[in-house]
């Protein structure tokens, strides 16, 4: 819905009409992997995730070509809270997670352009103690006949032998996973099948993620800013509030121990409105950030909460520059949110009737 609405934007010349109204501060992208284009076809259900470093660079330069200063998330924050509303409109860069690829395929681009960035680290995918569940599940899934699985109370052994039973299965876990399994069990499940399929998860970890050592590598450079990103990446909005406070309290330990840093910033795991609630919001609130962002798009406003700022997702299913021009003058979010409003009240009617 949103690239359709960016590319009716774009070709119609509305979101050019709209800027002035709409672009306001400027924006934060957020990211997450960034590697080359896969030769792989076929089954790759988090391939929204990943953007090529080509395109990363050309949204770099097509940023500055469309008039926006690209600062730091800091200078970004500044920006926000600045009087002068000729002040020029700011673009920040943000990773989510700590995927190595950012070290390997994204920091050479972020240096040839001299773009500062700020990557929201996960401590337990660092220490390689907790699981990049999304990935781990695509993972079994991609490399089984079948997946014996007790959704429903009991166990069901699910086809996946071939590329559409794969993206059913895949779809109907996420699903599971996600709105039917609390953080907690969610993990269990996951190690079960893990160990039924053969998938070390902790070499899933040192494959994807970065560890301490390329952390401290990148820590020297000014480019580069550490966020907080809790310690187990669960959906905040989903535990209890100790659990809550636990998970980024560990997350801030590990943080200064392995970094020595004390994190300004956070982004809350997931970061849509089924992880982000008022209660995880007020916890956020108590650990002395800055300002925390959600993946909520929109554009920096002044009056934005700052424990709710809103990001730009780079979706890897749509690296195009014409999507890419209306994400910086902010011409689709208005709309898009409004019809996500919209839904969410017809579905929640849907529900009480």
């Amino acid at each position: 819905m949103l690239a359709t609405g960016c590319r009716l934007l774009h070709s119609s010349g509305m979101g050019r009409l709209l800027a002035p109204l709409t672009g306001h501060r400027g924006l934060v992208f957020t990211l997450h992997s960034v590697r080359p284009q896969s030769r792989m076809h076929g089954f790759a259900p988090n391939r929204h995730l990943t953007v090529t470093p080509e395109f990363l660079e050309r949204t770099i330069v097509q940023a500055r070509a469309a008039g926006l200063r690209i600062v730091s998330l800091a200078e970004a924050l500044d920006h926000v809270e600045t009087d002068d509303p000729a002040a020029q409109r700011v673009c920040a860069f943000t990773f989510d997670d700590g995927y190595r690829d950012n070290l390997i395929h994204a920091y050479p681009v972020l240096r040839k352009h001299e773009v500062p960035f700020t990557i929201f680290v996960t401590s337990g995918f660092v220490d390689r103690s907790s699981e990049i569940w999304w990935e781990a599940l695509e993972r079994i899934v991609r490399g089984a006949s079948s997946i014996e699985t007790p959704i429903g109370e009991r166990m069901r052994t699910l086809d996946a032998s071939t590329r559409d039973g794969k993206v059913r299965i895949y779809d109907r876990l996420l699903h599971w996973f996600t709105k039917e399994l609390g953080e907690e069990s969610q993990r269990v499940e996951l190690r079960r099948l893990a160990a039924v399929h053969g998938l070390d998860l902790a070499a899933l970890a040192d494959e994807l993620i970065l560890d301490w050592d390329e952390l401290r590598s990148l820590c020297r450079d000014p480019l580069f800013t550490v966020g907080a990103h809790t310690h187990n990446h669960f959906a905040l909005a989903r535990l209890s509030r100790t659990r809550m406070q636990d998970d980024i309290a560990a997350g801030l330990e590990r943080l200064a121990a392995e970094l020595g840093v004390t994190p300004q910033v956070f982004a809350y795991p997931y970061g849509f409105e089924a992880a982000v609630n008022h209660q995880s919001q007020e916890v956020v609130s108590q650990f002395n950030f800055r300002a925390a962002f959600t993946t909520h798009p929109g554009m920096l406003e002044r009056k934005a909460d700052r424990f709710a700022m809103p990001r730009v997702s780079m979706n890897g299913y749509f690296q195009d520059a014409a999507i890419v021009s209306q994400y910086l003058n902010g011409a689709p979010f208005p709309i898009y949110n409004m019809l996500r409003r919209i839904r969410d009240g017809v579905s929640l009617r849907r529900t009480c009737s």
